[in-house]
């Protein structure tokens, strides 16, 4: 190095997914390639490299850093500023800045790395079947970490104190496993052990994961400890278990997800598309949902009863392959939690809360900081389409063009996940579930705290739905002195426009089950214009009555009495062969049309999917959210009819009523003639997708936005994204954000921040 005199010194100051991803290690090997000295560190914001050499070789080095880094970092700033030159002779990574707000970004959990799947089963290596196995480019990230900056010593790591080998590999610039804060091994690091009964071990380390493969095999349940919380583990060929499971959850029929040894091993059981391979094979790896394949005789019927589609997923962490390894066949891998509460992340309270579900318990010490369950994606218009964002996808940021800082909101009361604002940044949480329990309620206030503290935010703005009783509207005014209502569906659409980026004026085509609208009335089925200055209600779908209100999310047979009733008035009985009412219940039914009393009207598109569902004879009662819904796509899928029904418009004021009188009598008319159930279905999917595209002529806007739990369902979304290209628009779905519920918290933020912006 040349005297000190010939030198420059040069202070970046680097933000983005810069902390976890190896990037220190990186910078590190760079400055030394360029001959340069000083310090490396990171802080709240990000990583420090304050560093001095040639000017020639600091440009350099900046030029790397920038086009080399490691792959699983994002650079998303790099601030540079000059100093006086130090008299110095060394390169270090030193003890990290604490001060300063929290700008940097925390990694999601990421699946492992071929390099450390390598290394379990290799015997020569020392972490050979060492379940926590772990490096800088995989492992736990969000569910170990409690504050910025990174480091070990700010996770549930600081438990367990490094022995001088992974002492040694964590400090030497050439392993990868230098400063990977989760690192860890069998003589240092967390353990396994085999509980029954209150906590008793029978087995512990490598023995209690063979033995967790014997009790499979003689099909018992096992609750097993993961990375972000407890799954619930049964041989997914052994029917009598998957439906001893099903009775223990109070889950019927909805589908389990199911973890299999490999991608080889899913095509066997799946149509594997290449689209749907690249997810199940991502750093993320979600669970997948793949249509399955006709003759599965792996697979019990009860995993996924009536139902054309699996979700599956590969093993996404060292214990998870060495399990999957061993045992040689697909398991159920279904959430540890109890229903309607978050997924249990501790062992003792897995024995108190899962007694009477689980038989076994396979757990380890280390410590979730905080619940993060698997996530859910889709396909649809050849794009990963997220319907449950959590593992490998939260926290990380949706960029913004608003300034949404110090806002934050609280998302809906189902499929609820909440968000944070941090400059131009929007921090949405993982998925929390419906808020209809104490322990989703906390979850849900802890999650949005725990994202405050990350940030060091001091939320001044809260946002929540316009709905009063939403659990979410209580939880918002605790938090700041102005909060902001956001209308339900306007949420919806802005959701998708942030993700996007699109900019004012869209017409959101926002189709769900229900939410308040601004007239005190039940929306579901929207035509929102999106102006810079707020929204317009254009066009609806026509209202009908909902007897029994929330009964009928749970009912689709009652969807269709109502249906019929707005059709036929007091007739509406010589039409009622299909609903699946007793005479008894039809009499109340009557009554309650009769006395109009607990009947609130809607024009809900997820509803009218109900009727139509149960009018076909399809579905008259659920036991799980969209269950209708998904039987109407299921089986319009095995038709390839392109004929529609008749539709009108009528004008409702400056409202363009959208009604389906001549649909539901076609319906009607094709059930009584004997029409097959799958060409009523593609027919009725094929109107509401022509409904879609004639509002959107009638609109004048060609920026169309689909959103809404609706457009979950592929053949609606595929078959509008095609129709809208066809005619000259331009139609954006969701793709990172979900579409249903899971998303309204990035739209809460992204209208207060307009409101913000605008002095309201």
């Amino acid at each position: 190095m040349r005297d000190i005199d010939t030198r420059t010194r040069r202070i970046f100051r680097i933000t983005g997914v810069v902390q976890g991803v190896g990037f220190r290690p990186f910078v590190y090997r760079s400055a030394w390639e360029f001959g340069l000295l000083g310090t490396i560190s990171n802080s709240p914001a990000g990583v420090t490299a304050d560093l001095e050499g040639e000017l020639d070789s600091l440009e350099r080095f900046e030029e790397c850093i920038q086009t080399m880094n490691p792959p699983l970092s994002r650079i998303e700033n790099i601030a540079t500023s000059t100093g006086p030159c130090r008299d110095i002779n060394s390169l270090r990574i030193i003890a990290s800045e604490t001060d300063g707000s929290g700008t940097t970004i925390v990694l999601p959990d990421i699946a492992i790395c071929s390099d450390c799947l390598s290394d379990i089963f290799d015997e020569s290596n020392r972490r050979y079947r060492y379940p926590f196995t772990n490096c800088t480019n995989c492992g736990p990230r969000y569910s170990i970490i409690d504050r910025l900056p990174y480091d070990r010593c700010n996770t549930t790591m600081s438990d367990f104190e490094m022995c001088d080998r992974c002492r040694e590999e964590y400090h030497d610039p050439s392993n990868r496993r230098f400063h990977a804060q989760p690192t860890a091994c069998p003589d240092c690091g967390p353990q396994l052990e085999l509980w029954v009964g209150k906590g008793n071990v029978i087995k512990s380390r490598d023995d209690a994961l063979v033995e967790t493969c014997r009790l499979l095999r003689n099909g018992f349940v096992i609750a097993l400890k993961g990375l972000g919380g407890f799954q619930l583990l049964v041989d997914a060929s052994n029917d009598d278990a998957i439906k001893r499971l099903r009775i223990a959850k109070f889950r019927p029929d909805k589908p389990f997800a199911v973890m299999v040894p490999s991608i080889e091993y899913a095509a066997d059981v799946c149509l594997i598309r290449e689209a749907e391979r690249e997810s199940l094979v991502s750093i993320a790896a979600p669970i997948t949902l793949c249509q399955k394949r006709n003759e599965v005789d792996r697979l019990s019927d009860s995993v996924a009863p009536n139902n054309n589609y699996i979700g599956i997923m590969l093993p996404y962490t060292p214990l998870h392959c060495l399990l999957m390894t061993d045992y040689g066949e697909p398991v159920v891998a279904t959430s540890g939690n109890r229903s309607s509460e978050p997924i249990i992340t501790d062992e003792h309270e897995a024995l108190a809360k899962l007694s009477g579900i689980a038989d076994y318990y396979l757990v380890h010490n280390r410590r979730i900081a905080r619940h993060v369950d698997d996530s859910v994606v889709r396909i649809i218009a050849a794009q990963e389409m997220t319907i449950r964002r959590a593992r490998g996808f939260a926290p990380m940021p949706v960029r913004m063009d608003l300034d949404v800082n110090g806002i934050v909101s609280f998302g809906g009361h189902q499929k609820n996940s909440v968000a944070v604002g941090v400059g131009r940044s929007a921090y949405l949480s993982q998925h929390i579930g419906d808020l209809d329990s104490m322990d989703s309620l906390g979850a849900a206030e802890n999650t949005l705290s725990g994202l405050c503290s990350i940030y060091a935010v001091k939320p001044d703005v809260t946002a929540c739905d316009l709905h009063p009783d939403y659990a979410g509207s209580d939880l918002a005014m605790r938090q700041s002195s102005e909060v902001v209502r956001v209308q339900h569906h306007y949420a919806h659409v802005l959701s998708c426009m942030v993700e996007h980026s699109v900019e004012s004026p869209v017409l959101g085509v926002a189709w769900d089950g229900t939410g308040l609208g601004t007239d005190g009335t039940i929306w579901g089925g929207e035509f929102l214009s999106v102006s810079d200055s707020g929204f317009a209600r254009t066009a609806s779908l026509r209202t009908f009555p909902l007897p029994g209100g929330d009964a009928a999310a749970r009912e689709p047979r009652r969807s269709a009495a109502g249906v019929l009733f707005e059709l036929y008035s007091d007739d509406w009985v010589d039409y009622a062969s299909q609903p699946g009412f007793s005479g008894v219940e039809i009499k109340m039914i009557e009554s309650m049309f009769s006395a109009n009393v607990n009947m609130p009207s809607t024009s809900s598109a997820g509803r009218l999917f109900d009727a139509v569902a149960s009018l076909t004879g399809l579905c008259y009662k659920t036991s799980f959210e969209g269950q209708a819904a998904i039987l109407l796509e299921h089986t319009a899928e095995m038709s390839d009819v392109t004929r529609r029904y008749e539709f009108d418009f009528v004008s409702d004021g400056e409202i363009l009523i959208v009604n389906w009188a001549k649909m539901i009598e076609g319906i009607m008319s094709d059930t009584a003639d004997g029409v097959s159930v799958p060409d009523i279905a593609r027919t009725f999917h094929n109107t509401m997708i022509t409904v879609i595209l004639e509002v959107a002529e009638k609109s004048g806007e060609k920026d169309i936005v689909l959103t809404g739990g609706c457009f979950q369902n592929r053949l609606l979304a595929e078959g509008a994204v095609e129709a809208l290209r066809y005619r000259g628009f331009c139609p954006y779905w969701h793709a990172a954000v979900p579409p249903n519920d899971g998303g309204l918290a990035l739209g809460q933020l992204a209208a207060a921040a307009r409101n913000r912006e605008r002095g309201e």
